[in-house]
């Protein structure tokens, strides 16, 4: 495979709302800083380098960026990078950004924004990213219990014309059904991936393409062998066996089988290493045979 003659836009397309998006998009999240992605200890990432692969993504065709203003490190901010690479916006970017968590001015983590707050969250992404309204705007739930509150104040900013859609993150279908009674949304953005899901989040998956919501999960590339013992180095051998056959690395086999999991599906795999870009961009052509299909369902079953 030659990922320098595929684009995002081979990977196929869906609909947030109105707004059409490749299937392949980009998370901005580990632009900011080298290591482990919102760690405010860790060392700020090369300025440049994340300019430039800003975009080299959208000449790559991904027009689907999930940024959030709670990304940053001790000198960059994910969203200034956006602002800085991209603006002025190619019209069909769609950027999706996350509310509710918080953190401090050196980077670390406060209480969960509440119902009130959350106004003052979309306005600071409104203004690092320099818009006039948010694409997308998902809510990530930070506590147990009702989202009621907190999705109706993001509602009512949505009426008002500061936010042109709804998301939903880290939430289970109970939630996704009382923000539903709300207003309408149009993602889910939970933890998932190959090896890492449950029956529960399976089926759930699944219940999103049917109400024609899209699903994004954000570790769809991550690997299990540290987490899971020699259960998971097995596990991984065989996404590995899978690679090599295509050529590939096992994160555009995650990427590819995540993306196989149904239409509604999108990723937004990170990264500041241009190489890893263009393969991540690459994955969302990559075609699995039924066997290996079968392969990798028995290893996300185990």
């Amino acid at each position: 495979m030659n990922s320098e003659t595929i684009t995002a836009k081979d990977s196929g397309t869906w609909k947030l709302g109105d707004l059409t998006v490749n299937r392949i998009g980009f998370g901005t999240m580990r632009l900011t800083q080298d290591g482990a992605a919102l760690d405010p200890r860790a060392v700020p990432s090369d300025r440049g380098r994340a300019l430039s692969v800003l975009r080299r993504a959208v000449e790559l065709g991904v027009n689907h960026l999930d940024t959030a203003s709670f990304y940053f490190s001790r000198l960059r901010s994910a969203n200034e990078l956006v602002n800085s690479a991209l603006a002025p916006y190619p019209d069909d970017l769609v950027i999706t950004t996350k509310v509710g968590p918080g953190r401090d001015q050196h980077g670390e983590w406060t209480d969960a924004a509440t119902p009130d707050q959350l106004r003052g969250q979309v306005e600071e992404n409104l203004r690092q990213l320099g818009r006039d309204h948010l694409d997308v705007v998902n809510y990530r739930r930070q506590r147990p219990g009702s989202i009621a509150e907190h999705f109706g104040a993001l509602a009512e900013l949505r009426e008002a014309g500061l936010i042109r859609h709804l998301g939903l993150s880290n939430v289970g279908p109970e939630h996704l059904a009382e923000a539903q009674a709300i207003a309408p949304v149009v993602c889910v953005q939970n933890k998932y991936g190959l090896g890492a899901a449950s029956p529960e989040s399976d089926a759930f998956l699944r219940s999103c393409g049917e109400q024609g919501i899209a699903f994004v999960p954000f570790y769809a590339i991550a690997g299990h062998a540290g987490e899971r013992g020699a259960a998971g180095a097995a596990q991984d051998a065989e996404v590995l066996a899978v690679a090599a056959a295509h050529g590939v690395s096992a994160a555009e086999i995650r990427l590819a089988w995540s993306l196989h999991l149904g239409p509604h599906v999108l990723a937004i795999p990170g990264t500041g290493n241009p190489a890893h870009l263009e393969a991540n961009v690459a994955a969302g052509a990559l075609k699995l045979s039924d066997e290996e299909l079968a392969r990798l369902d028995a290893v996300h079953r185990a």
